[in-house]
């Protein structure tokens, strides 16, 4: 497959890059759009621009097995958590500090 455009770019220690001018044009995406990647059997990038949310078959179909239990048992499909449950998450969590920006340690596996 002949390349139409070539550009390269580099990635901060976050993980992050900048997409460049002229690949935001050619995908006709700007601030705020999302794009999506595609790696293939070769290790080879595609990238689009996002035409919908992206969605995972897997969770979609435990929403929807949540959404028709809820419809069948209205009263009883959710329920409070326990004091004891509560409480339990309570000290677990107590002294976490979680930063989002922060880089992950450690391979990532999609």
């Amino acid at each position: 497959m002949a390349a139409l455009l070539k550009e390269e770019s580099t990635i901060t220690a976050k993980g992050q890059t900048t997409v460049p001018k002229s690949v935001r044009q050619a995908l006709g995406v700007d601030s705020g759009d999302r794009i999506v990647f595609f790696v293939d059997d070769q290790r080879r990038v595609y990238l689009e621009k996002a035409t919908e949310e992206v969605s995972d078959p897997v969770v979609d179909r435990f929403l929807e097995f949540l959404a028709q239990d809820m419809a069948k048992h209205p009263g009883s499909s959710l329920v409070a958590f326990s004091p004891a449950l509560r409480d339990r998450i309570a000290v677990l969590t107590a002294n976490m500090d979680i930063d989002l920006d922060a880089e992950i340690d450690g391979d990532v596996a999609l």
